[in-house]
Formats: structure tokens, C-alpha cells, sequence
């Protein structure tokens, strides 16, 4: 639905859960106004997406993680090339692994192939974050992955959307011959150097535009007379885990007289860049950080070499040091637990596990 209020164009896909519904959909409410496509495999879809981009239609090409193992060779390249039409990849991880051959983080691979990642805790803020990307794409003529994990996917939830929508129109000039499209070394070089630089600039975004700073809020429990030194920083669907497992502590706590130290909360929804200015301000003054994430150790690892080139004095606790799940999906119950240990009312999680 965010990609056809964006003006998607073109959507290739080749099925897997839990992305499979995203073609389907667009396949169903289609007026006639996109060009939608079931690819021979990721490879096929991501170079269809690419040509219609390279045109200046806004295009969208899905699969699960494991198929962007399939679509790396062409993604590779189109980020160096570049695109003319907003161009996102809805790369769907699958932790458990639930219906796939691996647990993989498509947030490495955004890492590693130098292409921003957006990652939505809730269908809604998905929503958001898909027109988001193809303005973002568009703006510094890069792919964009919005990556969301399986129980985003498969969740269900009410929120206004538009009455009509129409594909954006394709520019007039549509595909322009020139030596840009051509990926021989001398581009390449350029195009890596074109790569770095929009890269810090998208860091920079996600911490002051109004639009993608508002996927990474920090909020703060204060405590009359009491310094904040406890951080909690969660990503993806653990971020709603958190929320709903810190608002059953508070209510534990108050049923029980028991006072909860102060503590500030950070989702980081554009985990690649990584938006260190934001960084800077949730961590100023804390002691300890808990880090909670699907699947692999991300933002524990950025937290870590940020702290490590600013000298802060907090210190990083997560998959790493065995305060959080290392593999499988994260939940409610578990992350109750372990923000009860971590704030210091392990007797908490014990009472509110009683009452469950």
C-alpha cells in the first residue's frame, strides 16, 4: 500500500515467505497503472526493476533474505550505477528461521553492498517508511531495502490510506543514453566515491530530516533526582517488543510499590547508515547500553565502535556479552525478563511470570 501511494510503477518479485503477499496485493488492487511481474528468480526481478528505474519509473522488487543472496550480482552493480526512478527492495528476514534455509540479516547486506536499509517495527510505520524510501532513493539515486522481519509481515493493523492511487508518471525523455549506464572500471571508481559521500550525507539525514528522524524516536522515563545512566536501544519488531514489555513492568512496579530507575529508549529504524548524531545524544551520559535485536548483533556492533571512537564511557551489552537471544526470534516474554535484570528489578519478571 506505501508503494502504490508513492507512485510505484513497476513491481518484480519471485515468491518467498514472508514477503510473498507484497506481489500478490499489488497484483490485486492493480488498476492497470503497474506493470507487475512473477520473475524466473531475484536475479530476473532485480534487473527488470533496474531497466524501469533506469527509465524513470519508480519500481519495487520483493523476496525473502535468502534471495537476496540471488540478487546480489545485479545490486551490486546498480548501486554503482545508479538510478533515475525511485528504486526500494522489500527484502523480508526470516528469524527462527520459520519457512527459509538460513538466518540471515539482510542489514549486513545492506552494509555490504553500500545501500541504505530502513527497518519498520509495526505494519504501519512499514507504510511510512516504504514512501519514505523511494523519496530517499530518488533524492541521492540510490536502490533502498526496507527490510522487515516476519511477524511485520504477517501482522495486520488500521491506518488512513488514500482513496485513489496512481502510478508516478514516467519522465517524458524516459531512458537517456550516456556513458553513466555503462559500468566499466573508470565509472566504477567514480561510482564508488559518489557511493561514500551520499552515504554520509543519508547518515546525517536520518538524524535531521523531519521525515526519516522521526523512524529513530528517543524517549526518556525520568526520575525526580535521579541521573538517566540506563539505555535500552532496540531495532525492527524488538523495538515494539520492548515497548510492550517495558509498559508491563511499569504496571508490575506500580502495582508493587517498587520504583524503576530512569532509563531512555531508542528505536533505530535506518539502521545502515548508522545515524550516530542521534547516537551521540541518546548515549550522552549513560553508563550501560542493552541492545535488543533481530537477527545478528547490528546496532550492538555500531554502539560498540562509536564508543570506541568517542572515547564514551558506557558500556554495550547484548548478543555479545549473552544479555540477548543470539539467534531465533526475540519476544515479549524474553525481553521482559531480561529488562528486569538489566534495570535491577529481576523480581519483577518472576511476579509478572506468575501472574501470566
Amino acid at each position: 500500500r506505501g508503494a502504490y501511494e508513492a507512485g510505484v510503477a513497476v513491481v518484480s518479485s519471485y515468491p518467498g515467505t514472508p514477503s510473498t503477499e507484497v506481489l500478490e496485493t499489488v497484483a490485486k488492487y492493480n488498476d492497470g497503472s503497474v506493470y507487475v511481474e512473477w520473475s524466473v528468480n531475484e536475479k530476473s526481478a532485480m534487473e527488470a526493476a533496474a531497466g524501469a528505474a533506469y527509465a524513470g519509473a519508480r519500481a519495487m522488487v520483493t523476496m525473502k533474505q535468502v534471495g537476496l543472496n540471488v540478487a546480489s550480482d545485479p545490486l551490486m552493480s546498480l548501486n554503482y550505477v545508479g538510478v533515475k526512478g525511485g528504486t526500494v527492495l522489500f527484502v523480508a528476514d526470516d528469524p527462527g528461521p520459520i519457512s527459509s534455509q538460513t538466518e540471515q540479516d539482510t542489514r549486513r547486506f545492506g552494509n555490504f553492498a553500500k545501500v541504505p536499509v530502513l527497518d519498520p517495527a509495526t505494519p504501519d510505520q512499514g507504510f511510512d517508511m516504504m514512501k519514505a524510501a523511494f523519496e530517499l532513493s530518488e533524492r541521492y539515486k540510490t536502490p533502498v531495502i526496507v527490510r522487515p522481519t516476519t511477524r511485520v509481515c504477517h501482522a495486520s493493523t488500521f491506518f488512513d490510506v488514500a482513496e485513489e492511487t496512481h502510478a508516478k508518471p514516467i519522465p517524458e525523455e524516459g531512458f537517456e543514453r550516456g556513458p553513466r549506464w555503462v559500468i566499466f572500471p573508470k565509472r566504477a571508481f567514480e561510482g564508488h566515491g559518489e557511493i561514500n559521500e551520499r552515504l554520509r550525507a543519508i547518515a546525517v539525514d536520518y538524524s535531521t530530516n523531519p521525515v526519516l528522524s522521526a523512524f529513530n524516536p528517543v524517549d526518556e522515563r525520568r526520575v525526580a533526582g535521579q541521573l538517566t545512566r540506563h539505555g535500552i536501544v532496540a531495532g525492527g519488531v524488538s523495538a515494539a517488543y520492548a515497548l510492550e514489555a517495558l509498559r508491563l513492568l511499569e504496571e508490575c512496579a506500580s502495582e508493587r510499590g517498587v520504583q524503576l530507575p530512569a532509563y531512555r529508549f531508542w528505536q533505530v529504524g535506518t539502521p545502515f547508515p548508522f545515524p550516530e548524531r542521534t547516537c551521540a545524544e541518546f548515549t550522552k551520559g549513560l553508563a550501560d547500553v542493552l541492545v535488543l535485536e533481530e537477527l545478528d548483533h547490528v546496532l550492538e556492533d555500531e554502539l560498540l565502535a562509536f564508543a570506541g571512537r568517542t572515547h564514551a564511557e558506557y558500556n554495550t551489552h547484548g548478543k555479545l556479552t549473552g544479555e540477548a537471544r543470539d539467534r531465533g526470534e526475540n519476544d515479549v516474554d524474553d525481553i521482559l525478563a531480561r529488562l528486569a535484570v538489566y534495570l535491577g528489578v529481576p523480581e519483577l519478571a518472576e511476579a509478572e511470570e506468575a501472574t501470566t
